[in-house]
């Protein structure tokens, strides 16, 4: 027991390197398994500090076949102290990609459980340790949904600490990039509705992951998906992201708005007007000129992007826009005007696909 807490120790400093190293690794392992609960809980500790230091200390821990007898400490009646430890060094070995020899639906199955917990900590940790399952491993998400953490994960969204929500919206926004299979099970378990009501109202760490779950929504999503998207509203916050320096998320949010504008024309067709109605959208509602304030963009991808959108859907407006600019005696009336209040775009016809 006191040998463990002292490489628990040693391994939360400097050294744990030197730990991981000296061969204390499967000793750990195997404590485990011990019968005394105490000298359990301070291996778990002891691996986890491991784990965490950097990716090489972690694969040790991982190659040595930590995850099962790991798996095995969750049991019922299991100590709140004990749970929050174990729960946290589940979380570091899940953090980057898993091997393939790690199986991840017995993980899932313990996460599944944790994330309805009602220690905060636990909970973060849990919900953490399911990003980093979507994010790292091959099939992740499919797993994810299979073993059904949509529902709990939406009553999530509507908690009340921050920790909770960012891990929470993350693992969302992660699940969203998935194929179109995966957003309409997404769509089904009545996520984007809540994710749009944090892009418009939540903070800006929070705002930034919900605008990714949109984004990665609309730009993997079907027709009719996007169709959905625009429906419920995420157009004019999607849009209000553009303001933000992160060059990944804009991209992302060009990205999704270009095939949501990419449906708008085949609705416009289908339709046989001569107007987008998504493109009209944002012009009408400010978008434009956020759009147009990325020729600043200090990224090369982002600024090409940004033109391509400029060029095939508002050439006309930015036109006149440059032309008004270059005269200061243009007549007033010429000035677009924007509404006070932005209103829903048309929808465009739907395709065979439906949406439930």
């Amino acid at each position: 027991m006191e040998a463990a807490w002292v490489l628990t120790n040693i391994a939360a400093s400097d050294y744990t390197l030197l730990v991981a190293e000296c061969g204390a690794v499967p000793r750990l392992v195997e404590l485990l398994e011990s019968p005394d609960a105490n000298i359990r809980h301070q291996a778990i500790w002891a691996l986890g500090n491991i784990a965490a230091d950097m990716p090489s200390c972690r694969e040790t821990v991982l190659d040595h076949g930590a995850v099962t007898p790991l798996l095995a400490q969750f049991k019922e009646g299991m100590k709140v102290s004990v749970l929050r430890t174990a729960t946290w060094a589940l979380s570091n070995l899940c953090f980057g990609k898993l091997p393939a020899e790690v199986q991840v639906k017995p993980i899932l199955e313990i996460i599944s459980l944790l994330i309805h917990s009602a220690d905060e900590k636990i909970l973060a940790d849990a919900c953490w340790a399911l990003y980093y399952i979507c994010d790292g491993v091959e099939g992740g998400i499919q797993d994810a949904l299979d073993a059904g953490v949509c529902p709990q994960l939406i009553k999530l969204l509507m908690h009340a600490s921050a920790n909770i929500l960012l891990p929470v919206i993350t693992s969302l926004a992660r699940i969203s990039a998935g194929d179109d299979t995966q957003v309409q099970a997404v769509i089904d378990a009545d996520v984007m509705n809540h994710v749009i009501v944090l892009l418009k109202t939540s903070e800006t760490d929070l705002k930034k992951e919900a605008a990714w779950a949109i984004s990665n929504a609309a730009s993997g999503g079907s027709s009719n998906q996007i169709q959905y998207l625009v429906s419920r509203g995420c157009l004019e916050p999607l849009c209000n992201v553009l303001k933000y320096q992160d060059v990944d998320l804009v991209y992302t949010c060009l990205e999704g708005l270009q095939n949501i504008l990419e449906e708008g024309e085949i609705g416009k067709q289908g339709n046989e007007s001569t107007t987008n109605p998504y493109a009209q959208f944002i012009l009408e509602n400010g978008g434009l000129d956020n759009l147009e304030d990325l020729q600043d963009f200090d990224n090369d991808a982002v600024y090409k992007l940004a033109m391509k959108l400029l060029e095939k859907y508002w050439d006309e407006e930015v036109s006149d826009d440059a032309n008004l600019t270059a005269s200061k005696d243009g007549p007033a009336e010429n000035v677009e005007t924007v509404p006070e209040e932005a209103t829903q775009p048309p929808v465009p016809a739907p395709s065979s696909e439906g949406i439930e």
